[in-house]
């Protein structure tokens, strides 16, 4: 059985597209950071704030906060994860980056854009998820407005799966990144709960506090959530650096004791 896991939310505010601003506090913020821990979250679009403006702001995979996730890792010897701004080719994506110790890196592409923020208009959708692990424990990172759509998230597992079992699960923790803002926070709230319910899982959802560069106010509400619904964590308003520990043996009696995902309907997306 894997090992507790010890993850760490950053809930801060944002130097408005101001990328250099930003680094210099994350990086005071990490190394603020005297307990133990396995993974540091950061917000969405942590080094920009959730801007539209793509051609001043935009990274690219070799670029300034690319390195700065590498060094800050292994630095801490630590997974760090964030959403930014990226430019691939000719296109844009809000790209979560899963930023590894030893400096190899996954990312995802926010595949749910958000059409009140105009957000689909200068970015391009994503279309794949990725599971990544962190020891032994499965682990699906999204984005903020990901949240809103629960068959993205969907806990399934193959009938085939080699690990067998009837409780076999394809993820473990599922991690948003978000800039979500006071006039909704009750649904981020919300329907954190309800993805930790449904799955059967750990949910962590880190968001930011303050005024956005649009006067958009956003109060956090940062969360750990267990597998039952039940708030291990949440922060409102202030910034907060709060680390949890997860347990998988809570995990396991969970869903051994209460096997309510083997009733669940198979579904494919297409």
């Amino acid at each position: 059985m894997p090992p507790d896991l010890r993850i760490t939310l950053i809930q801060t505010s944002l130097h408005w597209e101001n990328r250099q601003a930003n680094l210099e506090m994350f990086s005071q913020k990490i190394e603020s950071i005297r307990e133990a821990t396995d993974l540091i979250l950061l917000p969405e679009m942590f080094s920009t704030g959730f801007s539209m403006n793509t051609e001043k702001n935009a990274e690219t995979m070799s670029g300034e906060v690319i390195q700065w996730m590498k060094e800050n890792a292994a630095k801490k010897s630590a997974v760090i994860c964030g959403s930014l701004m990226m430019k691939d080719g000719e296109k844009y994506f809000n790209r979560l980056i899963w930023m590894q110790p030893d400096g190899n890196l996954q990312y995802y592409d926010k595949r749910h854009l958000f059409g009140l923020g105009d957000e689909h208009n200068h970015y391009s959708s994503g279309n794949k998820k990725i599971l990544v692990e962190l020891n032994g424990w499965k682990i699906l990172p999204l984005v903020c407005y990901d949240l809103r759509f629960p068959v993205w998230a969907r806990n399934t597992a193959p009938s085939n799966s080699p690990e067998g079992g009837e409780h076999s699960r394809s993820y473990d923790l599922l991690l948003y990144v978000a800039n979500w803002p006071e006039r909704r926070v009750n649904a981020w709230k919300t329907l954190l709960e309800a993805r930790a319910i449904e799955n059967q899982c750990y949910v962590a959802g880190v968001n930011r506090v303050g005024n956005d560069g649009h006067g958009i106010h956003h109060t956090g509400e940062s969360s750990v959530i267990d597998p039952r619904g039940e708030i291990l964590w949440r922060e409102a308003e202030r910034e907060s650096i709060h680390t949890c520990t997860l347990s998988y043996h809570h995990l396991n009696h969970i869903r051994e004791s209460l096997p309510f995902l083997k009733d669940a309907d198979q579904f494919e997306i297409k």
